[in-house]
């Protein structure tokens, strides 16, 4: 049975707190806070109930030493006043919780075994560890390994010596400035300046005056001469973020830039000669916008000398741990988390499964919500975003993305020889014009195959790695890669 300390001098309190949690676990009680250091040094516990206020010491300096002897052990703060100052400062040195006095028993329940819960989570290797050590420019790392991304890398290599314009395509999210600061440093202009708009957050005057510059006295509030960034970026490399979104007057002027490198300041009349390569980027159909009237044919063209095409996150998928690490990484330092070790398996998978609508945007985001939230060295599922664990429409994952292990094992139970799953997914997937058919295709029956041998090994993971005929290390990297939860889902089929 799980073992808890609650220590605290008033004796009502210690015994309705046995009462309650008797029943699922072992209780010990200690009535000062050298009394509980004492259980704590000589036992091992599960969770710690801690009184603020202690008769012989503050229950923030009991917690200190209580974290400094096992950095792993959830203690809930008990307090008669749970908006005190106290209180925010005994959550930021980093409690697991706190429970308002007088202790409600359903309440205090809940709260306890969510503890134990994070407790043995917490005991297990973690599936992706947090570095100590912060790569060299690593805001700037261009992350993947999948094959949609070396497609990418392998673009940026072709195009980026090549003095034409290039157009970035991709869903909000997935790293179109990464892959423009990737075409610069990696150019001849690299010694020149690097500026970037986005077209979409100024209004059609002001992105006017943003690119092209203007005289004083050009519009109202204009009382001095501007420089606007093609000046700025003579030599250098402009990136035009959101180009869909620019209105039409400033469209045929930027098409004579790109045509003839010349332009004029707005309420100006001298012609102004630059030199700027020019990337753009979009998550717009700008191919119907011009159908529509919305976009010039003509800029199109120019600006799509070179289209590369950026993969949402959901078709990289294998591409998550590697993100997710760096994230954690960059994460551990930022926010100082310096006890923080990793993610736990079970959170890998659900982050394996998502579908990631904001794409590596979202991915960060929610990887350092998780770091700033967590009040354990691991982060364990019950951190996450509701969206990430409540099923819904928006987060069913594809049949090539599933990863939990009830779910994947029914696939392996219903499908045969993957039956007609597999056609499914080519279907899918090909509506979705994916560029990662037949990786996606060997994951899913990597996937199914793993699984049903486990399932016929009862688990057993020494003698599934044997029918496979591969090492249990690389069964074991497989299950964690694929989010397999192996222990509850395919033992209990």
């Amino acid at each position: 049975m799980p073992k808890i300390l609650v220590i605290d001098d008033d004796r009502a309190i210690l015994l309705l707190a046995t009462k309650a949690l008797e029943p699922f676990a072992e209780v010990t009680t200690a009535l000062t806070g050298e009394e509980g250091l004492e259980q704590v040094k000589s036992k091992s516990f599960d969770v710690v109930l801690l009184d603020i206020q202690l008769p012989d010491r503050s229950g923030m300096a009991i917690y200190c030493e209580i974290r400094a002897h096992d950095r792993r052990l959830p203690v809930i703060f008990m307090t008669a006043d749970a908006g005190s100052q106290t209180t925010i400062e005994a959550m930021q040195l980093g409690a697991f919780d706190y429970i308002a006095k007088p202790l409600a028993v359903e309440p205090l329940q809940k709260l306890v075994n969510k503890a134990i819960e994070q407790r043995k989570m917490s005991s297990v290797a973690v599936a992706i560890a947090a570095d100590d050590k912060l790569p060299d420019d690593s805001s700037e790392l261009f992350i993947g390994k999948s094959q949609p991304m070396l497609e990418v890398f392998k673009s940026i290599g072709r195009v980026s010596k090549q003095d034409v314009p290039v157009l970035i395509r991709g869903e909000s999210g997935t790293g179109k400035e990464l892959v423009a600061r990737a075409l610069y440093q990696y150019s001849h202009r690299d010694q020149g300046p690097f500026l970037a708009v986005n077209c979409a957050a100024l209004p059609d005057n002001l992105l006017e005056s943003e690119l092209f510059g203007h005289e004083k006295g050009a519009f109202t509030g204009a009382e001095t001469r501007r420089i606007g960034k093609f000046e700025q970026c003579n030599g250098g490399t402009l990136f035009l973020d959101e180009i869909g979104d620019m209105a039409a007057s400033v469209q045929a002027k930027v098409l004579r830039v790109l045509q003839e490198q010349r332009f004029e300041r707005v309420g100006g009349n001298k012609e102004l000669q630059t030199d700027v390569r020019i990337i753009a980027a979009t998550n717009r159909p700008l191919e119907k916008m011009v159908e529509e009237g919305e976009y010039r044919e003509d800029l199109l063209y120019r600006l799509n000398g070179v289209t590369i095409d950026l993969p949402p996150l959901r078709q990289r998928s294998s591409d998550i741990p590697l993100l997710v690490q760096h994230f954690l990484t960059q994460a551990k330092h930022d926010l100082n988390k310096p006890d923080l070790e990793g993610i736990a398996p079970e959170t890998l998978s659900l982050l394996n499964a998502y579908r990631w609508p904001g794409n590596v945007r979202q991915l960060r985001a929610v990887i350092r919500r998780c770091v700033l939230d967590c009040v354990m060295p691991v982060i364990v599922p019950d951190v996450l975003p509701k969206e990430l664990t409540a099923p819904s429409d928006s987060n069913e994952p594809a049949a090539a993305e599933e990863t939990s292990g009830e779910a994947a094992t029914e696939k392996a139970d219903d499908s045969g020889v993957c039956g007609s799953k597999l056609p499914e997914l080519v279907e899918r997937l090909l509506r979705d014009k994916s560029t990662d058919v037949y990786a996606q295709t060997i994951e899913y029956l990597e996937r199914f195959v793993i699984l049903r041998v486990l399932q016929e090994t009862g688990g057993n993971q020494s003698q599934a790695a044997e029918i496979l005929g591969i090492t249990r290390g690389k069964l074991r990297d497989r299950v964690i890669t694929y989010g397999i939860q192996l222990y509850r889902d395919v033992s209990a089929n």
